[in-house]
């Protein structure tokens, strides 16, 4: 036997394994790694609700035990994980030793781990030792039989996976042996629903299959390195220094001056009440590519929580009056304003809405009570309700319940309050009338503020939408939308829900040709909440094609126009580590350089003009820009249709959409 992995933890001091002390959602879209040693293991599992560490290292007569803290009362529905080894791990022998420290739920081990939401389980539970399967939210027993176990005691398990034989022991006695070919290979992990402790963890191989595992890592890294070289990689275009003015996922790009050159709006803001509920814009500076700034309202500052925040902040960059400049249309001290994009001057100001305004329920409003007279505006997006030949009109909305609507001239057209909104509305012109309709929640709603139907969705809320025609079997369009908990949804025009998708708590999600090998168009869709950060990949019908675990949160899954040629990469993130650029099989073909560069923010656009996106990484502090190393192979480069700069967001569903518009390249 070969070993492959031995840990007794003893590489860890005594106190929590790395954790987000504020269980908070900055990880939905920044990359934002849990400080400290991990030792090579990773917890796939968070929650809001929680408070502390779930994972705990203890030590008792010189051994060091990874103790796992949370009662079961307190984990709700989800199974605390920790997970270590390689994806490619097939046939291994794990054993580890377990004491639980509470009977009353299960407690064990993982194995063939393919991620948060599918593995094998072994372990102890309802007096049984228990062999189980997990499949999202279907829990299999593959195989049981009763077992005395109590809480004083350790007990030294062990699962053999051979081929498609799993044989699992207890204190060296075979106990069950099933066959089972759901998962092949995997990594292997700790699991329990209640305290429990574990200690001495070691996987090894039979020397046949240590040599046919390292065969197969050979042929993939070979296989991988051959992919990468048929892609540009990044090559480091130009940086900022952002002084005492930077943020984090708080930018807006548009023509400030005129022309094609594109400026930066950064906002910083100050936290008022309860947590991220009323965010307030503290200052805007407005910059050039080169870091040059034009104008600046307010006062900068380098304080960490004026820069990190789990939600929008309320501003857009847009031509609004159509005289060929960008304004800046924000949302500060209870005002609605457009700004000068030039200046930074005032052009047109009004109050925003009074709270007292509507009479429906509020959703999720801390303390169950509004805290301002006047609206604390959460986000904004342009829109086209009034039927111009540029979307002009002004949606404005508070954290999740009521949108507002003004014309150009915040003028007030119409207002929606039904239910729960969600973060970021969706608009397009979906029955050909030359004004667009509102997707927002559950509910379409026509240019003038009605109803036009509901989807029969309960509970949660909607974090990103997406209208467009992916599929080529149907001739409408559909509507993907990730919402929480209610999972990965995709309906049609008319509110009938066409597939619903429960895969954990959905967070993101993106359309692209990332198969080009397939017909329409691919969806992404990655996790947050519960088990966090798996991203799925499902065909324009809604068919399942690829899921993986890159076992690191701010998955961004924007699609990128890297190569021109019509076929689309994944952003996940800026780390060196686990970030980069993904195929349509989950293939890291793009991976960003070890030269310093900021990790905790990424976005995409076409800043170099040759029609191709570069990739903009940036914190607080900095901004790197990166272009391709090579010129695009593709002549002319295929431009698609995104999201425009206008309506920036960090709950968008993003999108490479077909495009006739093609850029000759010199």
């Amino acid at each position: 036997m070969i070993t492959v992995l031995q840990d007794n933890f003893s590489q860890f001091a005594i106190g929590p394994f790395p954790y987000d002390p504020k269980h908070s959602a900055i990880g939905e879209y920044h990359y934002y790694p849990s400080e400290g040693n991990h030792g090579g293991w990773h917890d796939p599992v968070v929650y809001y609700g929680w408070t502390g560490p779930t994972w705990i290292v203890t030590e008792d007569d010189g051994v060091k035990y990874m103790e796992q803290t949370r009662p079961q009362a307190a984990i709700t529905a989800h199974w605390p994980l920790l997970v270590k080894g390689e994806d490619s791990w097939r046939d291994y022998t794990l054993e580890a030793t377990v004491r639980p420290l509470s009977t009353r739920s299960h407690t064990g081990i993982l194995f063939r781990y393919q991620h948060g939401r599918r593995y094998y389980f072994l372990g102890f539970e309802d007096r049984k030792l228990v062999l189980l399967k997990r499949d999202q939210a279907e829990i299999a027993e593959l195989a049981s039989l009763p077992f005395a176990y109590d809480c004083d005691s350790f007990y030294r398990l062990q699962v053999v996976c051979s081929g498609s034989a799993l044989i699992a022991s207890v204190d060296g006695n075979e106990l069950l042996r099933i066959e089972d070919t759901s998962y092949t290979h995997g990594k292997i992990g700790l699991s329990s629903r209640m305290p429990a402790q574990y200690a001495d963890i070691h996987v090894a191989m039979e020397d046949e299959h240590h040599r046919q595992w390292i065969d197969a890592v050979r042929a993939a890294s070979l296989e991988l390195a051959q992919l990468r070289s048929e892609y540009p990689q990044p090559r480091l275009w130009k940086t900022i220094d952002f002084k005492n003015f930077g943020t984090a996922r708080q930018i807006r790009f548009g023509h400030l001056t005129g022309g094609s050159k594109l400026h930066i709006v950064l906002a910083q803001h100050q936290k008022r009440g309860h947590k991220d509920a009323y965010a307030h814009i503290s200052c805007l500076t407005a910059i050039t590519l080169e870091g040059e700034v034009l104008w600046q309202l307010g006062e900068p500052s380098t304080i960490d929580d004026h820069a990190l925040l789990s939600a929008d902040l309320p501003f857009q960059v847009c031509d609004i009056d159509g005289d060929g400049f960008d304004e800046v249309i924000v949302a500060r001290n209870f005002k609605l304003m457009i700004l000068d994009g030039r200046t930074g001057k005032v052009k047109k100001s009004t109050p925003t809405p009074l709270s007292s305004s509507t009479s429906s329920p509020l959703y999720s409003v801390p303390y169950r009570e509004y805290a301002f007279d006047r609206i604390n505006v959460d986000a904004i997006r342009i829109a086209n309700f009034s039927g111009k030949t540029s979307p002009t009109d002004i949606l404005i909305k508070d954290r999740y319940s009521r949108v507002w609507v003004y014309n150009s001239e915040l003028q007030p057209l119409w207002s929606f309050h039904e239910g729960i909104t969600g973060h970021f509305p969706y608009t397009a012109d979906v029955d050909g009338d030359g004004k667009e309709e509102m997707f927002i929640g559950y509910h379409l709603v026509d240019h003038d503020g009605k109803l036009l139907w509901t989807l029969p969705v309960e509970t949660d809320h909607t974090d990103e939408i997406l209208i467009g025609h992916w599929d080529p079997q149907r001739p409408d369009p559909l509507i993907a939308i990730a919402s929480g908990e209610e999972g990965f949804m995709i309906a049609d025009m008319n509110g009938k829900l066409v597939h619903k998708h429960m895969i954990g708590h959905a967070q993101r999600v993106s359309a692209g040709n990332y198969r080009p090998d397939l017909g329409g168009l691919e969806l992404c869709v990655s996790t947050f909440w519960g088990e966090q950060g798996i991203v799925y990949f499902f065909d324009g019908s809604g068919r399942l094609l690829h899921q993986f675990e890159p076992t690191c949160n701010g998955n961004l899954i924007t699609p990128v126009n890297w190569t021109g040629d019509g076929r689309d990469l994944v952003l996940l993130n800026g780390s060196v580590r686990h970030g980069g650029l993904i195929d349509g099989r989950g293939r890291r073909v793009v991976t960003f350089p070890d030269d310093g560069h900021p990790e905790l923010c990424a976005e995409v656009l076409n800043l170099t003009g040759d029609g191709r996106d570069e990739i903009v990484l940036w914190d607080p502090q900095c901004m790197y820009i990166y272009t391709q190393d090579r010129p695009a192979d593709a002549n002319p480069v295929v431009v698609p249709d995104k999201y425009a700069h206008c309506n920036a967001s960090n709950y968008r569903g993003e999108f490479n959409y077909p495009n006739l518009l093609l850029k000759q390249t010199e």
